[in-house]
Formats: structure tokens, sequence, C-alpha cells
């Protein structure tokens, strides 16, 4: 059986691109197709990732488009092919040389994994630059608070604890503990 998975990330405008990946997929004559939107750079919350896992079979074929699809990461990448490989099913690019049935293919995957991961190192790494150059120029401020100290303050002050206060303020319980820290009380 021929078993498909599909991602894009969560950005706005991403739309087409799961579309582009289903025609691609359905073109290639998947059986089955698990779609998710969300970050590639880890597997953590992936769950139709993890479903589409559970789903294949001895003899299957895990379909993606591309290898960044599945993963971001060489460990992610090398985890789930360790996966697919002990329950005997093959991995599978449309849009790239790879197929874990040749050992060019597994050579192929590794290096783009590798290639892969470089990218999403690199991008991180632009990403906090720009931040850090905004900071410096007075641009980025960061996001604006919305939790109002004060209210928590004064909870605090009627005897309420961290735990009361945040399901109260419906906020994690480590804000209110950093913010009464960093207004001096404990």
């Amino acid at each position: 059986m021929k078993v498909a998975y599909s991602r894009v990330s969560s950005h706005k405008g991403q739309e087409t691109g799961m579309e582009t990946q289903i025609d691609i997929l359905e073109k290639f004559g998947v059986d089955k197709m698990f779609v998710e939107t969300g970050s590639g750079t880890t597997t953590k919350g992936r769950d139709k990732l993890k479903e589409c896992l559970d789903f294949v079979r001895e003899g299957d074929e895990l379909v993606i488009t591309r290898i960044d699809r599945l993963a971001r990461s060489v460990l992610d990448l090398q985890t789930i092919v360790k996966q697919l490989n002990e329950k005997g099913v093959t991995l599978t690019a449309t849009e790239q040389p790879i197929d874990t049935k040749t050992a060019s293919g597994k050579c192929f995957l590794d290096m783009l994994s590798v290639f892969s991961e470089f990218e999403t190192n690199l991008r991180r790494e632009r990403q906090l630059e720009g931040i850090k150059n905004a900071k410096e120029k007075g641009v980025y401020k960061g996001r604006k608070q919305n939790i109002d100290v004060e209210q928590i303050k004064k909870l605090k002050e009627e005897g309420y604890g961290a735990t009361q206060i945040a399901r109260e303020l419906n906020i994690h319980r480590d804000s209110v503990y950093r913010l009464l820290k960093k207004g001096g009380e404990k």
C-alpha cells in the first residue's frame, strides 16, 4: 500500500503548498493520505505524523513530496527512517531521488537531511541576528505584555497562591512566579 504524508507550516499563505503536495501525491497513486499543518522543526505535536507511522505496515511505501515535509533535523529523520525500516516500510520522495529500496536513494536521503537541518539552523541564526539588530535600533521591543501585573499583586495580597492566580487570570503559573519575582515579591 502506498501511504502519503503531507505537511505545510502553519504560516499564512501555505494553503496552496498543501494543495500542490496533495495533487502530486494523488498523481503518484497513493492509497491513503495523512495531511498536517505545523512546523517541521520537531516531531513533537505532529499527531498526523504519529498516526501515519503507526498505520504503515510491512511492505507499505511511505510517500512524501520532499524530505523537509517529513523532518527538518537529522535526528528526527533518522528516527523516522529507523522506525520505517524496523516495520519493513520503504520511503519515497516524489520530488527528490529518494527511495530507501536502493543504496543511492538511502545515501541521497542522508545528505538531504544534513542540508535541511543546516538550512533550519541558518534561518534561526538570521532571525536572532535580525531581532538583535532591531532591538539595538529600538525598533523591536518584544511582544506587548498582556498580563495585568497589578491584578496579580492584588490577588496575591488577598491570599491567593500562584496556581490560583494563574487559573483566575487564565495564564501560566510560571508567568505568575516570574512577574511576582520581578516585582520583588515571593
